[in-house]
C-alpha cells in the first residue's frame, strides 16, 4: 500500500501503478485512458488529481466534466468525495457551485450541457472528461480551447477516460487511440490492470466471452466495437426539472434483487397520448451489497406513504424477499416466469414510447447498451445479453405484467398468455 505524501499529509492509498503512474508521470497535454470495464481508469485519475494536483500544487483550477449534470454528479463527483473522506483529506465544499477547495486549489464539476458555465471560467489548468464517448467533436475541441490558464506548476492537461464504444459521433476518438496526434498520450487498460476488482465482477465480465462477442471486445478486452441489434430504440431523455411527479394517477414500480450485483428499482408512470402509450420512467435505486432489510429502507425512502399501495412487481426468483417486503407494508408481487417470458416481457415493454428522467445515470447507460445476443452470422437471437441489465429487468417485470382495460386503469395478471 503506497504512502503518497505532500508537505503536510502522508496518505495510505491503494493505487494501480499502471494507470496511476501514467497520470502522474506523463507530460503530454492530452491524456487518453481507454479500455475495458473495471480497469480502474476513473479511480486512478481521481486519485492522481487529488494527490498530485490538489495536494502538491498551488493556485490551480481543475474542471471535471461529463455530458450531463446528473450523470456527472452520480459518477465523478461522488468518486472524488468518497476518496477525500476515506483518506481524511481536509477540504472545503460548496455544493451550490459544485466546488471542492483544498488550500489555494479549486476543483469544479461542470456539465457540458451547461456550456456557458464552462466558458465563464477565466482560467482552467486541468480538465478531466469522464465517459468521453458521449462527446461530439465540437465538444472535444472546445475543451481544448478552455484549458489555457496560467499554471505556476508546469503544463496544463486534459484527461479523457472511456470505454471504446464506437458510435457515429465519436469516431474521432478511435483515430486518436490508433494514431495519437502530437502532444497526446494514450493508455489502454483492461480489468486485468485493476488489482482491487471484486471477483464477482471479474466473473461477470469474463462471462461475456460466451454471452456476446461485441460486449466481450468492448467490456472485456477494451477494444473498439460497434454495438448492434439494440433492443430498445424508442426512447428519449427528459430533464429532471421538467418532471411533474404529482400529476399522475398511474404509477408503479419494478424491482430487481441483487447483492453482488445491484438491487435496482425503477418508477414507471404511464399515459395515453393521441393513441400512443407512453411511459415516464426514473431510476430510484441502484446499489450493491444491500441486505433485504436495507432494500426495505431504500423503498421507504423512495416511495412516499401516499404511494405505498401502488404495485411493485419484483423478481419471482426471490419469494422470501418479496414476502418480507409485503410484511413491511408494500404492495409487492412476483413477476411471472415461464416459457419465453423474457422475450414476451421485452415485446410488451417495446410497445411504449419511453421517456427517461435525465438524472438516471445507470438507467441511461443500461438502456443505451441493452442488446440481443447474436448467432455466428451476427443475426439477433431472441435472448438479451446478460450484462449490465438490472434496471432493464426491473422495468420488464412491471411492464410485462400489466394489462390495460382503459387508460389510466390497469390490472396485473398472474401468468403469461
Amino acid at each position: 500500500m503506497p504512502k503518497l505524501q505532500n508537505e503536510e499529509l502522508t496518505i495510505d492509498m491503494m493505487v494501480n501503478p499502471k494507470t496511476y503512474n501514467f497520470c502522474r508521470d506523463c507530460k503530454k497535454r492530452k491524456l487518453h485512458l481507454y479500455g475495458s470495464a473495471g480497469s480502474g481508469k476513473s479511480w486512478s485519475i481521481a486519485q492522481s488529481l487529488i494527490v498530485e494536483k490538489m495536494l502538491n500544487e498551488y493556485d490551480i483550477r481543475t474542471v471535471v466534466t461529463r455530458k450531463t449534470g446528473p450523470a456527472l454528479m452520480k459518477s465523478a463527483w461522488l468518486l472524488v468525495l468518497d476518496l477525500l473522506k476515506a483518506h481524511n483529506i481536509p477540504f472545503d465544499l460548496n455544493i451550490t457551485d459544485r466546488l471542492i477547495r483544498i488550500g489555494s486549489n479549486e476543483m469544479y464539476f461542470v456539465a457540458l450541457d451547461d456550456p456557458e458555465k464552462l466558458k465563464s471560467f477565466e482560467k482552467i489548468n486541468y480538465i478531466w472528461v469522464e465517459e468521453t464517448t458521449e462527446l461530439f467533436w465540437d465538444d472535444y475541441k472546445q475543451l481544448g480551447l478552455r484549458c489555457r490558464g496560467h499554471n505556476p506548476n508546469g503544463i496544463n492537461q486534459l484527461i479523457f477516460s472511456y470505454n471504446p464504444i464506437l458510435k457515429p459521433h465519436n469516431k474521432y476518438l478511435r483515430k486518436i487511440t490508433e494514431n495519437p496526434p502530437e502532444n497526446t498520450a494514450v493508455l489502454h487498460t483492461t480489468y486485468h490492470d485493476n488489482a482491487f476488482l471484486d471477483p464477482e465482477y471479474i466473473a461477470e465480465i469474463e462471462a461475456l466471452k460466451e454471452e456476446d462477442e461485441t460486449y466481450w471486445l468492448i467490456y472485456g478486452l477494451g477494444k473498439w466495437a460497434v454495438v448492434k441489434n439494440m433492443i430498445y430504440t424508442n426512447w428519449d431523455i427528459i430533464p429532471a426539472n421538467e418532471w411533474d411527479y404529482e400529476a399522475w394517477r398511474n404509477v408503479g414500480y419494478g424491482l430487481d434483487f441483487g447483492f453482488n450485483a445491484p438491487s435496482a428499482l425503477v418508477e414507471i408512470r404511464i399515459k395515453e397520448n393521441k393513441g400512443i402509450l407512453e411511459t415516464f420512467e426514473r431510476e430510484l435505486l441502484y446499489e450493491r451489497k444491500l441486505t433485504n432489510a436495507q432494500v426495505i429502507e431504500r423503498l421507504e425512502e423512495a416511495i412516499p406513504n401516499k404511494y405505498r399501495g401502488r404495485i411493485i412487481v419484483a423478481d419471482c426468483a426471490e419469494p422470501d424477499r418479496i414476502t418480507e417486503i409485503q410484511q413491511a407494508g408494500f404492495n409487492c408481487w412476483p413477476c411471472s416466469k415461464g416459457p419465453h417470458s423474457v422475450r414476451i416481457g421485452i415485446d410488451r415493454a417495446k410497445r411504449f414510447k419511453t421517456h427517461i428522467c435525465g438524472d438516471g445515470t445507470n438507467f441511461i447507460d443500461e438502456i443505451s447498451d441493452y442488446k440481443w445476443k447474436e448467432d455466428f452470422n451476427g443475426d439477433p437471437l431472441d435472448i438479451p445479453v446478460d450484462f449490465n441489465d438490472h434496471l432493464m429487468d426491473a422495468r420488464r417485470y412491471y411492464l410485462g405484467e400489466i394489462r390495460f382495460e382503459e387508460i389510466p386503469e390497469f390490472v396485473v395478471i398472474g401468468e403469461y398468455k
